[in-house]
């Protein structure tokens, strides 16, 4: 199942694990002139994930819901792979 998918399973320690596998496999599979990663150091990872953090207020101005920090946490680590 492709990470994007598993976004929305996000609530608690064993579905964050899942989604953060799926992610792991999917940059695995990445070849380097694949456009599905913005994103292919960890420093370059990291500043989009924080970028995005900061920029949303770590997704409550998306949407996502304070209460299920599992699944804010998992959006940090995808906004890692596709935010510019």
């Amino acid at each position: 199942m492709e990470p994007h998918d598993l976004l929305d399973q996000v609530n608690d320690s064993q579905t964050f694990l899942r989604f953060a596998r799926a992610l792991m496999a999917d940059c695995a599979a990445a070849s380097p002139e694949s456009m599905d990663w913005e994103n292919n150091t960890i420093e370059g990872f990291l500043e989009s994930a924080i970028a995005w953090a900061e920029s949303s207020d770590f997704g409550i101005s998306q949407g996502l819901q304070p209460s299920n920090s599992w699944q804010q946490f998992a959006v940090f680590l995808y906004c890692g792979k596709i935010y510019e």
